[in-house]
């Protein structure tokens, strides 16, 4: 489900939180689902539950996932999703998109990249 890569500068629960957000917006981990458990995620990662906690404390903050008290955490609806993670998306689109325009891709490729998104291919 989820890897580390201890050489990756960034720490752990940071791998922790992409690596559940990237499932969760593939669809490999659906809306409504139950998250597994602290305690099971840590034992499976080999790592601290607190470091799961924490991740998934700010996946909360961040409107991907919510907490129902002595039941678990569960993948939130994306309409959840808080601005400033939004306002961060688009500000990193955007210096991508300037990037790969300034390295000669035509903006009619772009489109259709973001087509093929939407359709739900990649």
């Amino acid at each position: 489900m989820l890897s580390l890569d201890y050489r990756d500068a960034r720490p752990i629960y940071e791998q922790v939180k992409d690596g559940l957000r990237r499932l969760m917006v593939t669809g490999v981990i659906r809306e409504g689902e139950k998250l597994p458990s602290v305690r099971t995620m840590a034992g499976t990662l080999a790592i601290n539950p607190n470091t799961i906690q924490r991740a998934y404390e700010a996946l909360e903050a961040e409107g991907y996932v919510y907490s129902v008290p002595g039941k678990g955490s569960f993948a939130a609806p994306n309409t959840g999703v808080d601005e400033s993670r939004r306002t961060e998306l688009y500000r990193a689109f955007d210096q991508a998109a300037a990037e790969l325009l300034f390295l000669g891709v035509k903006g009619q490729e772009l489109r259709s990249r973001i087509g093929r998104l939407e359709g739900g291919g990649n």
